[in-house]
């Protein structure tokens, strides 16, 4: 695979790994605001999945900005 397209690839990767964890997170929120419980104890939860599904795609992202960085033309 040449460099060019390898770059295209990464760049694409990276908007569709945004536009799951962003389809992810819409569903996990949605979930947990559908639940009986009251907001004080659903907050921990929108919270704690906010932060993790948004590291995780931040990490995907370091890794996938370094990756092409170190294989860049």
């Amino acid at each position: 695979m040449n460099k060019e397209t390898l770059l295209l690839t990464v760049t694409w990767t990276k908007r569709v790994l945004g536009v799951i964890a962003f389809l992810l997170w819409v569903t996990v929120i949605f979930a947990i605001a559908t639940s009986a419980a009251p907001f004080t104890e659903q907050a921990p939860y929108c919270m704690g999945s906010t932060m993790l599904i948004f590291g995780v795609l931040t990490a995907a992202y370091k890794g996938l900005d370094y990756w092409s960085l170190k294989n860049k033309p």
